[in-house]
């Protein structure tokens, strides 16, 4: 039993490395989209046809609801009263709990490229690909954790 949980406890671990560089150059991506649309120049009612590529801009209205903030200053000014008592209940804060799972490496112990590979396969990529991947993953990872602390780290699990 005690080796099931070390295994999981393994995989749990790589996939927390794996994690962090998929992440980052996830952010990466996200924030360079927009960066990217905007350096186009396009406008709206002048598409772009390329030989292998199109653009276009179009501009939707959209219903959004109103901000719950706005919505309690909108209340507050029309029911001065009752929306101090409104506020004050915003304001109150309440205690709830979280159960975290925090889980580390025995000093000296290293996972194995099994750890990271068996973790890649998992997610559905092929073995070629997870070993292809494999390398430049860690390297990312290494460099990533240089730059913050290296310690036990933690899973909100409830």
């Amino acid at each position: 039993m005690g080796k099931d949980i070390e295994r999981e406890v393994l995989a749990l671990i790589a996939t927390d490395r794996l994690h962090i560089p998929i992440s980052s150059m996830s952010g990466k991506l996200k924030r360079r989209e927009p960066k990217l649309a905007k350096t186009l120049g396009l406008v709206e009612g002048k598409p772009f046809h390329g030989e292998r590529a199109y653009a276009r801009v179009k501009t939707k209205n959209i219903d959004k609801a109103r901000r719950l903030s706005d919505a309690v200053k909108a209340y507050s000014t029309d029911h001065p009263d009752q929306g101090v008592i409104l506020q004050s209940y915003i304001e109150e804060t309440r205690v709830d709990a979280e159960t975290h799972v925090y889980f580390g490496m025995n000093s000296g112990a290293r996972l194995t490229a099994e750890d990271y590979l068996g973790v890649m396969t998992d997610l559905g990529f092929t073995e070629a690909v997870a070993r292809n991947l494999y390398q430049p993953l860690l390297d990312t990872s290494r460099t990533i954790s240089r730059k913050r602390e290296e310690g036990e780290r933690s899973v909100l699990i409830g």
